[in-house]
């Protein structure tokens, strides 16, 4: 017996809804906007009529986003503080700049990635 993969209509591929979805994009046809405003799930892609809005992530991308920030964070404290040694104040504010300017740009990021996720996986919502 082997083992073989049956793809059927309904599958819905993984990779390219979560590269459209980081993108911010609808994860079905990667044109239409997947937010509006700031962190709001559309209802509907404005291209292809794809229904979003069951879609619902929580405390997803925030997770996502303070475990991406946090570890890039430390990298950058430690290669800042060993080559340059700025005094305390210096490097607190530099880094709570860079904390700020990486998390504001992540989060929109990481919920499209997990919105993506569940419409591929078909998990509408939890």
């Amino acid at each position: 017996m082997t083992d073989q993969t049956v793809t059927t209509a309904e599958d819905r591929p993984l990779k390219p809804a979560i590269v459209n979805g980081l993108r911010m994009r609808c994860p079905n046809c990667g044109e239409g906007k997947l937010l509006h405003s700031y962190l709001k799930v559309n209802d509907a892609c404005s291209e292809c009529g794809q229904d979003l809005s069951h879609q619902r992530a929580d405390d997803g991308p925030a997770y996502l986003t303070i475990l991406l920030v946090g570890h890039l964070l430390g990298f950058a404290l430690h290669i800042v503080y060993t080559t340059f040694r700025p005094d305390a104040l210096t490097l607190a504010l530099i880094m709570s700049a860079v904390t700020i300017v990486g998390s504001l740009l992540l989060l929109p990021r990481m919920k499209g990635l997990v919105v993506a996720y569940q419409w591929a996986k078909r998990m509408h919502g939890f």
